[in-house]
């Protein structure tokens, strides 16, 4: 598991540590693990000994990261050139260490570079580039190596222009081969369009763990989380003991989302599915192990229900909808459902102490909160999750989990590849199997997001992904992912 923390907690964190140490010692760590990472990408394209690096310095505490770093490369044997964006507030004792190594500044840029290093600005700007340094990052791309090979970009803790707690990109922004970061994450390497800004991200240790006092803004799960929290049959275990998921999705004219979500269902732990509504004829017929009725009052006991999918928006559909969250089960409300939520006729039968999941796209959020989630993706989803009291699955191409107590996780496996028509009612069905067979809702839905979106991946491999693709690809993604992990206990 990687988190995030915001800026003024890092900040904090920083004070605090730099109160017990020699001056400096902070910023010559991070030199040092920056000089390291920008050394070995030089090693790759044909040694640090005669490699041009071009420094584009600010006035911050990223410029004297950027000077010292340069520093070490020129004592390697690297021409090192320094753009200073402010000569009159430059960090001056790593300038003076530049060029005690031979390093020397240059006014513009130059015709070539091999690797260049972003030190314009930090974690502690707010609002986009400003000029000089927005034209600077414009003309970046005037830099071409030998046969028109583009100089590797390394940013100093973030790419300069990104909105470091939200992830946004206001203006112009420097794209990065590698960012280097010092002490923990921070949000924009993790979501929003900042995240693609920053390429590969290396986080060097300076010792600042110790000192974060505050909760994560953020939390990424990765396969060992996943594969963790997955329930999984035990020796005395039978259909019930596992779980059983409720279906009330699809209708007359939109039975492919009924089959679609019963697919999702049917690849996760739980051992039994019932559909209830109108399409059950369609669904026994593709799937003979779902038990299958008209509506949900003749479903039987299951442990949670999924509704909305192709429900429709007519009378039929909000009887769907109020027996649903009649019931005092966990449940995952999805596409026709959220549609139906947005007039208020349904606020009471929202006033439940069951888990509840909502599993919205951009447009669905927009009319459920009456705004678009704008350039704050987490804080939009942690509003809408304290409203409603329940878990927020904000989809994306970083989907968003936030929960009413503001615990916020990101998926890292979303690809273009789900923008297809009925993958979402495959993520809900299997969803609702993961809170069937007992997870917490929050574990559940970043279950359900990973493992959705290693299945886009895969069901891409072979072409344009449609949304049976992505639920035959959950059985094989899933049998990789617990084998790699073994067996639990």
């Amino acid at each position: 598991m990687r988190q995030a923390w915001r800026v003024a907690d890092v900040r904090a964190a920083e004070q605090e540590l730099m109160a017990s140490l020699p001056e400096g010692t902070l910023m010559q760590r991070a030199a040092a693990g920056l000089a390291r990472r920008c050394a070995l990408l030089l090693e790759e394209g044909g040694g640090v000994y005669g490699a041009r690096v071009l420094l584009l310095v600010g006035s911050g505490d990223n410029g004297g990261d950027a000077l010292y770093a340069g520093a070490a490369l020129a004592r390697r044997g690297a021409q090192v050139r320094a753009l200073l964006l402010r000569s009159d507030r430059v960090h001056l004792a790593a300038l003076a260490a530049l060029r005690a190594a031979g390093g020397f500044t240059v006014s513009d840029l130059p015709g070539r570079a091999d690797l260049v290093l972003d030190g314009i600005v930090g974690i502690g700007a707010a609002g986009g580039l400003r000029p000089p340094a927005s034209a600077l990052v414009a003309r970046l791309g005037e830099l071409r190596g030998h046969s028109g090979v583009r100089a590797a970009v390394v940013a100093v803790d973030v790419p300069s222009g990104v909105a470091v707690d939200t992830g946004d990109v206001p203006g112009e922004a420097v794209t990065a081969d590698v960012t280097v970061t010092f002490g923990c994450h921070k949000p924009a390497h993790l979501v929003g369009p900042a995240a693609a800004r920053c390429g590969q991200v290396e986080l060097v240790d300076i010792g600042l763990a110790p000192v974060l006092r505050a909760d994560p803004a953020l939390r990424v799960s990765d396969g060992d989380d996943v594969a963790g929290w997955w329930p999984r049959p035990e020796a005395a275990s039978d259909k019930y003991t596992r779980g059983v998921v409720g279906i009330a999705t699809g209708s007359a004219k939109y039975p492919g989302a009924a089959l679609l979500s019963v697919s999702g269902a049917l690849a996760g732990p739980t051992g039994m599915v019932r559909y209830a509504g109108s399409a059950h004829q369609e669904v026994v017929r593709a799937h003979p192990s779902v038990v299958a009725v008209d509506r949900v009052g003749h479903a039987g006991r299951v442990q949670a229900w999924v509704c909305g999918s192709g429900l429709g928006t007519d009378d039929d559909a909000r009887r769907t909808l109020r027996s649903v969250l009649a019931t005092s089960l966990p449940v995952v409300l999805d596409a026709d459902a959220l549609t139906l939520l947005v007039d208020g006729r349904h606020a009471d039968d929202l006033r439940r102490d069951a888990p509840l999941v909502i599993t919205p796209h951009d447009g669905e959020f927009k009319r459920l909160a009456g705004e678009a989630p704008g350039p704050d993706r987490v804080g939009a989803a942690c509003k809408l999750a304290a409203w409603i009291n329940g878990v927020v699955l904000l989809k994306g191409d970083r989907t968003i989990v936030a929960t009413p107590s503001g615990e916020v996780w990101a998926n890292p496996t979303g690809t273009s590849a789900l923008a297809t028509a009925g993958s979402g009612d495959v993520l809900a069905g299997l969803l609702g199997s993961l809170l069937a067979a007992g997870l917490p809702p929050e574990r559940a839905a970043v279950a359900a997001a990973y493992v959705h979106g290693l299945a886009g991946r895969w069901a891409a491999g072979a072409g344009p992904a449609t949304a049976p693709d992505v639920a035959a690809a959950l059985r094989p993604v899933l049998a990789g992912l617990l084998e790699e992990t073994g067996p639990r206990g």
